[in-house]
């Protein structure tokens, strides 16, 4: 377990906007958000039911998260502004460590915040905690293939093209193709 490596002091990525670490009292928060940006979010993830909308349903999921945090698999991160709440997240799956020392990225902000930034903020935070924190050595992204916009944060975060994914991920009701990124974080010899 690395529980000690996730207390992360909160970042600032603009003037009343800061990454901060999941917490359980995010639940409302994250409901309200994931309502807002529903149209949004909707081309580039999985279907939801009404359930993930609902304070209970992001209660049960963030419960998840933590507890995947605290086994070490996973680091979720919420972007939040001080006047709107949460506006976007930020998180670390699949966290595998030993030789392998990877994991994937996802992270998503909310329409009326696209564009200023923050995704490439925050992304560049995260990259330095998965560094300096976690001891991670490589970070693996895939976006849709129509996803433009994330594979330019990926770009000016530092991740290289390392192909393509056909049939990937099930996204907005269908299987859908990828562009897969990753980003070397570092040549650290793994810890043993």
């Amino acid at each position: 377990m690395i529980t000690d490596a996730y207390d992360i002091a909160p970042c600032p990525l603009a003037p009343g906007v800061l990454l901060r670490p999941l917490a359980a009292e995010d639940a409302g928060a994250l409901a309200l958000a994931y309502g807002r940006n529903r149209d949004h979010l909707r081309p580039w993830e999985p279907r939801r039911d009404e359930a993930f909308f609902t304070e209970e349903g992001q209660a049960a999921r963030v419960g998840e998260l933590l507890a995947m945090r605290g086994a070490g698999r996973v680091a979720p991160w919420v972007v939040a502004d001080e006047q709107d709440g949460i506006v976007g997240v930020v998180n670390l799956n699949n966290i595998v460590q030993g030789a392998w020392r990877s994991c994937n990225l996802g992270y998503w902000i909310a329409a009326g915040y696209a564009g200023r930034g923050l995704a490439t903020a925050a992304v560049t935070a995260v990259c330095r905690a998965a560094d300096e924190r976690l001891g991670l050595h490589r970070i693996e992204a895939g976006t849709v293939t129509a996803n433009a916009a994330s594979q330019r944060v990926l770009a000016k975060c530092g991740f290289e093209l390392i192909g393509h994914a056909r049939q990937y991920l099930h996204i907005d009701g269908e299987w859908r193709d990828h562009v897969l990124f990753q980003r070397i974080l570092n040549d650290r010899q793994p810890a043993a």
